[in-house]
């Protein structure tokens, strides 16, 4: 077995939003605030949320989100008529060997995605801001029901670190790391955490000689 690293930084090009999940709030304090280490009181970005986010763009980019109703693509699907196509029976192949199957037919899952932290250029700068959101009556243009969302102010920086493991000669070790960073562009064309109908989440990836 082989295990490739990939690590480097994400950059914030706008405000990141991803949630705390907080089920208090304080008098005077932000609605919907965003996630942070417990130990340092700095956010972070969970490596479960790059995953998925990374996951479900490719299974979108690879067209196969309208045959799983909605679920995660496995392999029961590869039977489905649009894999007559054996190029695209074999990146659909790649990404459950990627990503997990839960049939279990490719094996354990290839891809470890640890949870990003801040980078240390960017500790010395300020890491929250709050935004306020309005809903505007279509008929008055007045605003009603305020709100402020915290985010990570655009320019912030966090280190990344991806394992992907190569098990034996059935992986395809340059297939694998394409695929990632594959999703590394496609989330760079999209968006990162919430809001992102808002412009938030934009981000740049930088990948580590």
């Amino acid at each position: 077995m082989k295990i490739i690293k990939l690590t480097g930084t994400i950059e914030l090009l706008s405000g990141l939003h991803i949630g705390g999940g907080d089920d208090t709030m304080k008098i005077g304090g932000v609605d919907n605030q965003i996630i942070k280490d417990a130990n340092t009181d700095n956010p972070y970005i969970p490596g479960s949320s790059l995953k998925g986010k990374m996951r479900s763009l490719l299974e979108w980019d690879i067209g196969v989100v309208g045959i799983g109703d909605g679920n995660p693509f496995h392999s029961k699907l590869l039977d489905k008529s649009i894999f007559s196509d054996a190029n695209l029976k074999k990146k659909a192949e790649t990404l459950l060997k990627l990503f997990g199957d839960k049939e279990g037919k490719f094996g354990i899952t290839r891809i470890s995605v640890g949870d990003c932290r801040l980078c240390q250029e960017s500790e010395s700068m300020v890491l929250s801001e709050a935004k306020y959101e309005n809903v505007i009556n279509r008929q008055t243009g007045i605003a009603s029901n305020p709100r402020q969302t915290e985010r990570v102010p655009a320019g912030v920086k966090f280190d990344f670190d991806i394992r992907i493991k190569v098990l034996d000669e059935n992986d395809n070790e340059e297939e694998l790391v394409s695929m990632v960073k594959e999703g590394f562009e496609l989330i760079e064309s999209d968006y990162l955490g919430g809001n992102g109908s808002r412009g938030y989440g934009r981000v740049k990836f930088h990948l580590s000689e």
